[in-house]
């Protein structure tokens, strides 16, 4: 099997990988540049089972029949090897990241498989998050304050000074949609305004670039070009697959 091409741009990727030969080929040569060997025993007496698209050892041992996959980020996936070899080449070519929207566009997969490949990946990559929150992430502020209808008129007096916003806390909230299963991540802190500068920081410190995230109109999230930025209007409607609910209850 040849797999010594290497594809120069994005549209060489999408017609070579659209084989699932090439795929094999190419990431079997990537591997194994001196020959294919037996993850198991590291016999090179292998054969390729065409019909299969794997190999065979001829060595005696429990597992002597394997596939370019196994052993690496993608054994035991069902997911297309031109899927994964497609949004290998997104994640390593987008200088600002590439959010598991974009892949999901682009290869024509469900947005959660997008993000199981972008996730799966960067950590194959050492470009795994750490602590930062990732994929669909939500943020909004509020401010934290009592009512004022709630006080006493003496104390209403003493602190309530301004409208809206003032005398009041803002605080910051931050969620990273999960499923059912895993369930979601939020965070929340206190910040001493809601400027621009102030909100678009504590993005960026909580959050990878690339991810998918929404906000409300508010200005201060204007300008978050390394992210998916989605936004929502109010003036045209609460609420639109986004659970600012989700944020407010921690608020």
């Amino acid at each position: 099997m040849e797999g010594h091409f290497e594809p120069q741009t994005l549209q060489q990727a999408i017609e070579y990988f659209a084989d699932e030969s090439n795929c094999i080929a190419y990431l079997a040569h990537k591997r194994w540049p001196n020959g294919v060997t037996c993850p198991t025993c590291g016999s090179k007496d292998v054969i390729f089972l065409v019909n299969q698209r794997r190999w065979k050892c001829k060595g005696k041992h429990e597992r002597p029949q394997f596939s370019v996959k196994v052993g690496t980020v993608m054994e035991d996936s069902p997911i297309a090897l031109k899927s994964w070899l497609l949004a290998m080449w997104q994640v390593v070519n987008c200088k600002n990241g590439v959010s598991s929207y974009e892949i999901h566009r682009a290869l024509g997969i469900t947005q959660k498989s997008a993000w199981f490949l972008d996730h799966r990946i960067r950590w194959a990559l050492g470009l795994n998050p750490g602590n930062k929150l990732s994929g669909q992430v939500e943020a909004d502020e509020t401010f934290i304050g009592g009512k004022a209808r709630n006080m006493h008129k003496d104390r209403r007096e003493r602190t309530i000074t301004g409208t809206g916003g003032k005398d009041k806390t803002a605080v910051m909230g931050i969620l990273q949609r999960g499923s059912k299963i895993t369930g979601s991540k939020v965070r929340v802190k206190v910040v001493d305004n809601t400027k621009k500068k102030t909100l678009q920081s504590e993005i960026r410190n909580h959050v990878l670039a690339g991810s998918a995230i929404f906000t409300d109109a508010l200005k201060s999230y204007e300008g978050l070009d390394e992210f998916q930025h989605e936004v929502i209007d109010h003036a045209v409607a609460y609420v639109d697959g986004f659970s600012r609910e989700a944020i407010a209850s921690v608020l």
